[in-house]
């Protein structure tokens, strides 16, 4: 018997994070987070973290585990949610999986196995010079069958792709290969009325971001890290930057935030599709 673990997955502002702890609150469950922010210290408003009273007193592992200046990869996370499981499960609770980062949840609880590949910072300080659409050039040249699935992913996976076929000399998709899953999987996502139920949310999420501090956040973590990659390409902070430097107003800069979110709520459902137990209907 595989042991058992609930996956909860959705897009951003789906309420994912109360379902969470309701569910773990009926089941004597304890929580995973699935999100590649929420690891960051710091990253409270703008990855919409919940506080500690938010989570009503469950247990939630991996989340303010890092520092902003540590680029925790995927590899990472697969090792300590895996272990975080096995701990919930020795204490006799039910671990819950819970968040919206799609590769995560493929690489711990489905079947895909990536390839443990140590980062190489100069390589990928080389590509990250470069544009989007030029590192899809040179998937596309490397390695054709990842062009398409690589074509939606934001630039920081498609880094981390070329990097891993210039390590090994070989194509991505050569050296992506499937496994049996090591647990039973319970899939479970919150009810989506509409797109533009969740946009909606997702709109007077960012109003609520702004009224909470998000531009104090912003500036607090600016000036304690510099501008680092992390910060710099998170959502939410990289929008409010466009208002601190001058090159937006405060109104253009939440109007930004909220359409790069609802954009990014896209490619999660994209993600979420590709699941066979999970239906989206939207």
């Amino acid at each position: 018997m595989k042991p058992k673990v609930i996956a909860i997955v959705g897009p951003t502002a789906s309420g994912k994070t109360k379902m969470a702890i309701d569910l773990a609150k009926q089941i004597d469950g304890e929580i995973i987070s699935a999100d590649s922010r929420l690891v960051y210290k710091g990253f409270d408003i703008a990855s919409a973290k919940p506080t500690i009273e938010e989570r009503e007193g469950i247990k939630h592992y991996l989340i303010d585990i890092v520092e902003p200046e540590y680029d925790y990869s995927v590899g990472n996370y697969y090792e300590d949610a895996k272990k975080a499981i096995y701990e919930i499960i020795s204490k006799g609770k039910a671990p819950i999986v819970a968040g919206g980062t799609g590769l995560y949840f493929r690489i711990l609880l489905e079947n895909y196995d990536l390839p443990r590949v140590e980062a190489n910072p100069e390589l990928r300080a080389e590509l990250d010079a470069k544009t989007k659409e030029e590192l899809l050039d040179e998937v596309k040249r490397l390695d054709p069958k990842s062009y398409d699935k690589l074509y939606e992913s934001n630039k920081r996976r498609i880094v981390r792709a070329l990097e891993v076929m210039k390590v090994l000399n070989q194509p991505f998709s050569a050296v992506s290969k499937l496994k049996e899953p090591e647990f039973d999987v319970e899939w479970k996502m919150p009810k989506l009325e509409s797109r533009e139920w969740l946009y909606e949310r997702i709109n007077k999420r960012v109003d609520i971001m702004f009224e909470q501090g998000i531009v104090e956040e912003t500036e607090r973590l600016i000036k304690k890290h510099g501008r680092i990659k992390n910060i710099v390409d998170t959502i939410g902070y990289k929008e409010i930057l466009t208002y601190l430097d001058g090159e937006n107003s405060l109104e253009e800069a939440l109007d930004k935030l909220k359409q790069h979110t609802r954009n990014y709520a896209k490619r999660q459902l994209t993600w979420f599709r590709k699941n066979p137990c999970l239906e989206v209907n939207i």
